[in-house]
Order: C-alpha cells, then sequence, then structure tokens
C-alpha cells in the first residue's frame, strides 16, 4: 500500500495559485481551472500527496464553474470539516495526508448517484489519465474508471 504525505518538496514546485488554493484556503475563480472541461477517463489525485480522490467516471457537469464529483475514489482520503467562514455554512473537503484544501462538498448533487456535489478546485488537483494510472501506481482504481 503506497505511503501519502505532504511533501514540503513537492510544495516548494506549485504555481502561486496552486499554493495559495491548498496551503491557503484558496478559491480559484470560477470556469477557469484546467480540469472544468476535461471528459477523458482517468483518476484525479492531489497535487501534493498524490493520494487518489476522484475518479472521471464521478465527474459531471454540475453548472457551478468548478469540477464536481458525486463521489471520492477513496473515501478514506478525503476529510470533511466545518467551514463557517465568509458568513456560510458549508463542509470543506481536504486530502487526508497531504491536507491540501479541495473545496467543498454540498447536498445538491444528482439524486441518482447519491446526492452529493463535491465541488473542487483544479489547482488541487493533478489529472493522471486512464492508460497511465497502471505505470504511476493507481492501477487498483482502473475499474472505477469507464474504459
Amino acid at each position: 500500500m503506497p505511503t501519502y504525505t505532504k511533501d514540503e518538496a513537492v510544495i516548494a514546485t506549485l504555481s502561486p495559485e496552486q499554493y495559495r488554493v491548498t496551503q491557503q484556503n484558496g478559491t480559484e475563480r470560477p470556469g477557469t481551472g484546467e480540469y472544468l472541461d476535461n471528459k477523458e477517463p482517468g483518476i484525479y489525485v492531489d497535487i501534493v500527496s498524490g493520494e487518489p480522490l476522484f475518479a472521471s467516471s464521478d465527474k459531471y457537469e454540475s453548472g457551478c464553474g468548478w469540477p464536481s464529483f458525486t463521489k471520492p475514489v477513496e473515501p478514506a482520503h478525503v476529510a470533511e470539516l466545518r467551514d463557517t467562514t465568509h458568513g456560510m455554512i458549508r463542509t470543506e473537503v481536504r486530502s487526508k495526508h497531504g491536507d491540501s484544501h479541495l473545496g467543498h462538498v454540498f447536498p445538491d448533487g444528482p439524486r441518482d448517484r447519491g446526492g452529493l456535489r463535491y465541488c473542487i478546485n483544479s489547482a488541487s488537483l493533478r489529472f493522471v489519465p486512464r492508460d497511465r494510472m497502471e505505470a504511476e501506481g493507481y492501477g487498483a482504481y482502473l475499474d472505477q474508471v469507464e474504459g
């Protein structure tokens, strides 16, 4: 089983936007994220730790301006925390081992797929295409990604 950790060497290589989002709890401007319109099959991992977070098969177009997913690929890698900033009560989503801010989860997702919408910043993710998953150590998740 791979070990995922908050890697300071990786953090030092993040772009200013990736650092602001993952390390300072920032949010991308809606409609600007690299993976918003990505339709390729694969897996989305934490840009800092590499821990697997979301599969392309669980991604959907929510219209919110950020990549949206119905569930995590590995629930143990996603921490949900109460967030009362900006005068709202929301549920923040962070990577468990990398402690990267990912986004928020809301109860307004597709009812037929569990009813959740994980609204995630592209800047917190790295996409691994399906044909690279085995080589990069994510072969165990191939069954969760469309062929």
